[in-house]
């Protein structure tokens, strides 16, 4: 017996949330850095998708509950979600904008219900660019984000 039917309703869903402003004539990444984990590496927010969410809710929540950012445009969803890791979950990637102004660094305690609730985030802009490293690696979905033109 395969999955079948069954396997689209066991696999998870999660998002992950590539939020960008522009600060003194270029491009840049909203990252979080673990305050107390930093071989976990410079991520991005990221997380589940609740029961009865949509995509759109999910990433929202999860940049929320990170980051404590909340006034947010998604700009677009980026094409098919790219892994240079094993990832055991349907990822939805997501381009997002900063409307409102935000410090350059930050710190926010995670609120939720997610195992990573009461983790402190290290919050920082960095240069959007073809080099910037996140999950300590190169992320390939970095490519799909405008350096320049936003």
């Amino acid at each position: 017996m395969t999955g079948g039917a069954f396997l689209p309703a066991l696999l998870r869903k999660r998002v992950v949330a590539y939020v960008t402003r522009r600060r003194g004539g270029r491009a840049e990444l909203l990252t979080i850095e673990h305050q107390d984990m930093p071989e976990a590496g410079v991520q991005v927010p990221a997380g589940r998708v609740d029961p009865g969410e949509d995509l759109e809710q999910a990433v929202h929540r999860e940049v929320r509950e990170e980051t404590g950012l909340d006034n947010l445009r998604v700009v677009r969803k980026l094409p098919e979600f790219e892994a240079e890791y094993e990832n055991p979950h349907e990822s939805h990637a997501f381009h997002l904008v900063a409307e409102t102004e935000t410090p350059d660094s930050w710190e926010h305690e995670v609120h939720g219900e997610g195992s990573d609730a009461g983790l402190v985030y290290v919050c920082r802009w960095l240069p959007l660019t073809p080099e910037l490293r996140l999950w300590n690696g190169r992320d390939p979905m970095l490519r799909h984000l405008p350096y320049s033109e936003m």
